[in-house]
């Protein structure tokens, strides 16, 4: 295990990254979904801070929100447990797959075929965290997906610190999972590619090599 939390999300909707996944280093995350209060995001993710299990903060969750029936949620904790829960007047295909340290849910899809693809894909590949919710989510669309089509997408994944490893968002393609691939590829040629070191140079005050050379150029212009 990496250590890492994220949620990859697509469907056909407006800016899914900006109401479904939800993630903090070193606590969990929590994606929400379906007739989607955002809310439960937050609110998930300071239960898991304050030490409650996965399956705990489902159930306070569930027992605070008066339209639970029409959500989704899926939720994993620090140690790795996950739990989801689909409402039942969720539309139909609904439903979810908890596994081995992940969820999978979704709502308004072709059928239970596109979470058990994306459920298998993720457990059998070998390729890093975010590459991994990126192969999953490709496998659930070309498993069927949403049946209403496609519009956007999103991955955030943290690490160790505060901020993101990975935080991208397509808020509205008509092929947003390939969108989704071409930006996480210039993300990780770039920022990516010098991750842990720019950490470490934030940390102390001191500037990656390749950073410094970009800074000189720009001074240079400036001049």
């Amino acid at each position: 295990m990496s250590g890492r939390f994220g949620v990859a999300v697509t469907t056909k909707a407006f800016a899914v990254g900006s109401l479904c996944p939800f993630a903090k280093a070193g606590v969990g995350a929590v994606a929400t979904q379906a007739r989607v209060n955002p809310t439960l995001g937050p609110k998930g993710l300071r239960l898991l801070e304050h030490g409650l299990s996965a399956e705990e903060t489902l159930q306070q969750l569930l027992a605070d929100d008066p339209g639970r029936q029409y959500r989704q949620l899926g939720i994993v904790d620090k140690y790795g447990r996950a739990v989801a829960y689909t409402g039942e007047e969720n539309n139909a295909w609904a439903g979810h797959i908890v596994g081995d340290h992940f969820t999978v849910q979704g709502n308004l899809l072709t059928g239970i075929e596109v979470v058990q693809a994306v459920a298998a894909t993720f457990s059998a590949s070998t390729a890093p965290f975010e590459v991994r919710l990126i192969q999953a989510l490709d496998a659930g669309q070309k498993a069927g997906g949403d049946k209403r089509g496609k519009q956007s997408a999103a991955l955030l994944v943290v690490d160790t610190d505060e901020f993101p490893y990975v935080d991208i968002r397509v808020d509205d393609n008509a092929e947003p999972l390939k969108e989704l691939q071409r930006l996480y590829d210039i993300h990780k040629n770039g920022i990516l590619s010098v991750y842990h070191e720019w950490v470490e140079g934030v940390r102390t005050g001191t500037i990656p090599e390749g950073m410094a050379k970009t800074d000189e150029k720009k001074a240079d212009r400036s001049k």
